[in-house]
């Protein structure tokens, strides 16, 4: 169902309409709920951890696409029953398409943005997928048949462009030629404004042919997302189509251009006190976003009274093209694409906050007529007023030669102008239609071929530009690679492909094909092999979860036997799919740059538990490692990805600098100082695993004696750890055997010591892997508020720690003696490199005795007792650093 708030063209705010989609598989497989409701043109959004906290937003068009549809026989999604609540593709258009195209053919600019996260259904909605056509080929269908039905009253010629914006560069993806380093530029003219110089533009006289040229435009984006390393969730998709009618009665010419803009993902950025990084995060990447937000933010104060000094336009190249669109000439139409799901409330609030704020914007549009044609029409003008001149020039009789010699030549200018502008013209024209015939023959070749021979079809994470690419094996023996001089050669480009690749035979049938490191393709064979299976189900995430099987990543289970997939480890895979292709993209860059980085996945706490042994929190982690120097860092999701936006600026930085690229901006990527390097960070301590001594002893006064296996977070041994707990007098002296207690609930309310003692490491992975390391071990005991660490060894693989460390309590309490029963004191060992530097205690909120006794399960000391006790604590480390020595 949708909900129209006004007619589209009665004002001229921006439109803003919200949409909501369905599930995904992933979103299936978490067991998600549904936290947004729309009640006619109202929005409103639940918080997830909060029942009560409910937000709602009002717009101009509210559609729920999330429930209430099926699947008819030739794949199309409609409502399940008759004036159902559903909102399909046909009611979308109805009411933002069919008002774009009018306002169109009455010579207004017209814009539709599509806005949201990654996988919120912006493309689905823009483009569409098999049947369910989206907005751009329903529009052009629709203006095509207008063109058709009023021929007789006005000439239509309509022309098309498409582009990419990606990493503030712009890609004309019409263009069958090299790829321009440092994408076309974006120039600015007092009549035309912004524009970008050498787009492609090509004349057009179907709908069929827009479709090929989208088709066409889909298949450069593909490659070119391959050959730039480059997400196109992290792009933006521009088509632009011009409309120009002649009315020949009215002696009218109307010009107008209809903006559609497919925006790239809007996630919200965490950068939460762990995850801040030294580097900002991929500038230019996400500059043209955040430019977007700061200039709706600036309209919106704008149209409400606020005074506002200056509009950003120009901080992007995204906001210069988009300038008429926003506060400008242009009726303008936003679609938000929201997920319904619990896990996704942030983003999806966030992109309800940004439509809400595009609501207010307000524009100024106007009726336009051709710039060409404008200045064509001012050159005869002026032409008709020299003409006029020099007839009263002659009719007075005046013999003002000068004059007239001066005035002759301006009408030859003028009139040499006008020709070349129109022969300029329709030359461009003439090359772009010849270009299109030729990527015409091309399309029409293909499907020829695809039923002759088998071939390779690429998979994209953008499910849009999967099944783009098709590379077909002929008969006898073909070169893949680099290499495209071969007759016998299938030219794939992208990180990771060597010259002479792979070699392609018809012998045996294959299923998938991974190139290089990022370059993923299915296998399709002969006609003859093709069943009736549904390749579509054969996506980039089965892809992924297929690899990720093979490393040993596999979706876990909540019981024996069951099809229930754990949700606690669905973020987990996903993620970790998710940053596969990335890591291998990120190592080719690597060894491409000569860094001498290694990259690799790795489940954080994938085999740790917590003191009482529940299973941690895992998460997925990227390790680095710089293999000359042997230093290791543990990069976060976030933070990995962040850094590889930054390395793909690095690579193509140094690309443009290999092919002599005169726009090539920035440093040498060889000379780049360590702090801008995103291949690089300060080394510091690393935690390496973990091992657990159970306390329980302790309840009984039975001194415990061990040999603890350190377990890494993926369950290999680090080290053997030799530890004790060793019940002891207020002196420190060992308990004799009449001190046992046969029940533990005699100390309630008595006075209980212990010493920890850590003797030795055995077998130190990390030291035997580089001699220049070093260790310590790190613990928080009960209610100890900070951890305590062991004075640092090095270089040592079987090093002597002798530490002992004295906790006592005055007055042992339920609270405590129910944690010695049930939990171990976890012993954490940190792994330290050459230049970082040692953990050090902190004894904020922590008690001690002039002895050197901790004092647990009672409330904090005073700030002078703190004093006190920080003294003796630092001469008490000093004497323990020495013994260790």
């Amino acid at each position: 169902m949708k909900a129209k708030a006004s007619d589209m063209h009665s004002k001229d705010c921006v439109r803003v309409a919200v949409r909501v989609r369905p599930f995904n598989k992933r979103e299936r497989d978490a067991g998600s709920r549904c936290i947004v409701s729309m009640v006619t043109s109202s929005v409103t959004i639940q918080d997830p951890r909060d029942s009560e906290n409910r937000r709602s937003f009002c717009f101009d068009y509210a559609y729920w696409s999330h429930s209430g549809f099926t699947r008819d026989h030739s794949g199309l999604y409609v409502a399940e029953e008759p004036g159902g609540r559903y909102a399909d593709q046909d009611s979308v258009f109805q009411d933002l398409g069919e008002g774009i195209l009018e306002n169109a053919l009455q010579g207004y600019n017209a814009t539709l943005l599509a806005y949201g996260q990654t996988g919120s259904g912006k493309s689905y909605s823009m483009v569409g997928y098999g049947p369910n056509k989206g907005l751009v080929p329903k529009l052009s269908d629709r203006l095509f048949r207008v063109v058709r039905e009023n021929q007789d009253t006005r000439q239509c010629q309509v022309f098309f462009s498409m582009m990419e914006i990606y990493n503030e560069q712009v890609v004309d993806l019409l263009s069958r030629g090299s790829r321009i380093p440092g994408g076309l530029r974006v120039r600015e003219e007092q009549q035309r404004g912004f524009y970008v110089e050498g787009l492609r533009t090509v004349p057009c006289d179907s709908a069929s042919q827009v479709e090929q040229l989208m088709e066409q435009g889909t298949r450069t984006r593909t490659t070119t997302a391959t050959h730039m390393n480059a997400n196109s969730s992290r792009s933006h998709m521009v088509i632009l189509l011009q409309l120009k009618q002649i009315f020949s009665k009215e002696s009218i010419t109307k010009q107008s251009n209809i903006n559609l803009v497919d925006l790239a993902g809007s996630e919200r950025q965490r950068s939460s006190g762990s995850e801040a990084d030294r580097l900002k995060e991929g500038t230019a990447i996400n500059l043209s976003l955040t430019t977007l937000g700061n200039v709706i933010s600036a309209l919106a104060d704008v149209a409400v009274g606020k005074k506002v000094i200056h509009i950003p336009y120009r901080d992007s190249v995204l906001t210069k093209l988009l300038q008429s669109a926003l506060g400008g000439n242009s009726r303008t139409v936003m679609i938000a694409t929201l997920s319904p799901a619990d896990i996704c409330y942030e983003e999806s609030l966030s992109t309800l906050r940004y439509a809400e704020r595009a609501k207010r914007i307000q524009n100024r549009p106007v009726v336009n007529e051709s710039p060409t044609e404008r200045l064509v029409k001012e050159l005869k003008a002026e032409n008709a007023r020299l003409l006029q001149r020099l007839n009263r020039l002659g009719q007075e009789g005046r013999r003002a030669a000068n004059e007239t010699k001066e005035l002759r030549q301006l009408l030859t200018h003028n009139e040499l102008q006008i020709r070349a502008i129109q022969t300029m013209w329709e030359q461009h024209l003439q090359e772009a239609l010849k270009d299109w015939e030729q990527q015409y023959a091309n399309i029409t070749q293909e499907r020829r071929m695809m039923q002759m021979h088998p071939y390779i079809l690429n998979i994209n994470e953008d499910a849009q530009l999967s099944g783009v690419i098709k590379l077909f094996i002929q008969e006898g023996e073909w070169e893949v690679g680099l290499c495209d001089s071969s007759p016998r050669c299938i030219s794939v480009k992208g990180l990771g492909i060597q010259e002479r690749h792979a070699v392609f035979k018809n012998e045996q049938r294959q299923d998938r094909l991974i190139l290089g490191s990022n370059c993923t393709y299915l296998f399709i064979g002969f006609p003859s092999e093709r069943g009736v299976d549904d390749w579509s189900r054969y996506d980039y995430d089965f892809f992924q979860s297929e690899l990720a099987a093979a490393e040993g990543i596999h979706l876990g289970e909540s019981s024996a036997g069951s099809s229930q997939t754990d949700p606690s480890l669905l973020a987990v895979f996903y993620d970790y799919i998710e940053l596969m292709p990335m890591v291998a993209e990120a190592n080719q860059m690597s060894q491409e740059l000569n860094k001498g980085v290694e990259f690799k996945l790795e489940i954080k706490n994938l085999a740790l538990s917590d003191p009482k042994g529940h299973d941690l929190e895992k998460e997925t982690v990227v390790r680095v490692t710089s293999v000359g120097k042997k230093q290791v860092w543990m990069w976060s999701k976030a933070k990995f990805v962040n850094r590889k936006f930054l390395m793909e600026e690095v690579y193509q930085q140094h690309q443009a600098e290999q092919s002599g690229d005169s726009r090539a901006q920035g440093p040498c990527t060889s000379a780049l100082p360590r702090d801008k390097d995103p291949f690089w960070d300060p080394v510091e301590p690393l935690l390496l695993g973990t091992a657990h001594l159970w306390l329980q002893s302790l309840a009984f006064r039975i001194p415990l004696e061990e040999q603890l296996e350190v377990l890494g977070s993926d369950g290999r041994e680090e080290a053997i750890l030799q530890a004790q707990l060793v019940p002891c007098s207020s002196t420190g002296l060992p308990l004799a055997e009449d001190d046992i207690l046969i029940d533990p609930c005699e100390l309630l309310g008595r006075r209980l010591d212990f010493q920890l003692i850590l003797e030795q490491f055995c077998g130190l992975h990390w030291i035997r892997e580089a001699r220049n390391r070093g260790v310590q071990i790190g613990f928080r005991l009960f209610d100890c508020s900070q951890p305590l660490y062991t004075p640092a060894v090095w270089h040592n693989i079987n090093p002597l720690l002798d530490y002992r460390v004295h906790f006592a309590s005055l007055h042992t309490s339920r609270r405590l003696l129910d944690y010695l029963q049930s939990s171990a004191v976890v012993l954490e060992l940190w792994g330290l490199q050459e230049g970082s530097s040692d953990l050090t205690s902190s004894l904020e909120g922590m008690r001690m005795t002039t002895e050197g006794i901790f004092i647990i399960d009672e409330t904090g000391p005073t700030n002078a007792a703190v004093s006190l006790m920080s003294s003796h604590f630092d001469l008490f480390l000093k004497l323990r650093k020495r013994r260790a020595f």
